[in-house]
């Protein structure tokens, strides 16, 4: 089995940061999301892992490097055109030529249970694809993913994306598992007329149609998409708050005497030039801070500040 993340979207709706990094690489607890990732495949076994880039590639390139740093070899594959997550799927069918288990770039989750019985599931012939889910209570969640519909024993027999009337807290998460017969399945797999994509849940749809066996497993704790600025500073607070840390200050950062770091991430090479307090906030890789005056609940990143206090709201320490 082979492990694959797809990472080429822009997320416009990260703006003003997504003009700068890509969604992967965004920091969590100062490492960048995607390596997170990469590290959970390896501790699965996965050794070869194959990356789908598009905007800012080349920047996902120069922080993964060939990924033997995180202990796996790295192939990042260039997506010319982002139409939806199929056709990213569909892009590696030439590269990908064993069971793989999927992720998407902007997804930080906590599991419950281990993933290692469903990748054996799909190898072992016993299912033909795994979605990895979970009962989310919120409708507005359930809305930003795919609502999946099954039997008692996890067989799924409809997967409706991005659902406007939600009828079931039962959800996709960005996690699959999936055998070869996915590929067959994407060729065949229409634009849809929502958002004009060739959506992988369309082609799920089609292998659960043609009689193949695909199964939910609802093993997922918490996830959060890493959609828009509130996303990264809501992740980073969560996981301050999981890991009982009160802030992640990187050693090369500079604070002055007098200055406060409070339930806040402070990456490298970050200069806070007056002692102020700075709060539920987090401050990525060489920002100057020049503010005079408190700061609270903001994201800062070169020349861009975004104050995101929703995110913030209920993980004050």
């Amino acid at each position: 089995m082979v492990g694959v993340i797809l990472a080429a979207g822009k997320g416009a709706r990260m703006f003003p940061f997504s003009e700068q990094h890509p969604k992967p690489i965004l920091p969590i607890l100062n490492r960048p999301l995607i390596a997170r990732q990469i590290e959970v495949m390896r501790d699965l076994g996965l050794s070869t892992i194959y990356v789908v880039v598009g905007h800012l590639g080349y920047q996902i390139a120069r922080v993964l490097g060939s990924g033997a740093e995180l202990g796996v070899d790295l192939h990042l594959i260039g997506q010319e055109s982002t139409l939806g997550l199929a056709h990213a799927v569909g892009s590696l069918e030439s590269y990908v030529q064993a069971p793989f288990l999927l992720m998407l770039g902007d997804i930080h989750f906590h599991l419950k249970a281990p993933l290692r019985p469903l990748l054996d599931d799909v190898c072992e012939g016993r299912c033909n694809a795994s979605l990895i889910s979970m009962y989310d209570p919120d409708p507005a969640m359930v809305r930003r993913n795919f609502v999946i519909q099954a039997d008692a024993a996890g067989r799924v027999s409809r997967v409706i994306e991005k659902p406007r009337y939600v009828d079931s807290q039962l959800k996709g998460c960005g996690l699959y598992v999936f055998d070869q017969h996915i590929f067959d399945a994407i060729r065949r797999t229409p634009r849809t007329a929502m958002r004009d994509e060739y959506e992988i849940t369309t082609s799920i749809q089609i292998l659960i149609d043609d009689g193949y066996v695909v199964n939910h497993h609802p093993i997922v704790e918490r996830d959060l998409n890493l959609t828009k600025p509130d996303d990264l500073l809501l992740i980073n607070l969560l996981e301050l708050k999981r890991q009982g840390l009160a802030s992640v200050i990187d050693p090369s950062a500079t604070i002055p005497a007098g200055a406060v770091i409070d339930n806040s991430v402070i990456g490298a090479n970050v200069q806070v030039r007056h002692p102020i307090r700075i709060s539920n906030s987090v401050i990525m890789p060489g920002v100057v801070v020049n503010s005079t005056t408190d700061l609270d609940a903001v994201v800062l990143s070169g020349e861009h500040s975004v104050h995101c206090p929703i995110a913030a709201v209920g993980l004050r320490s």
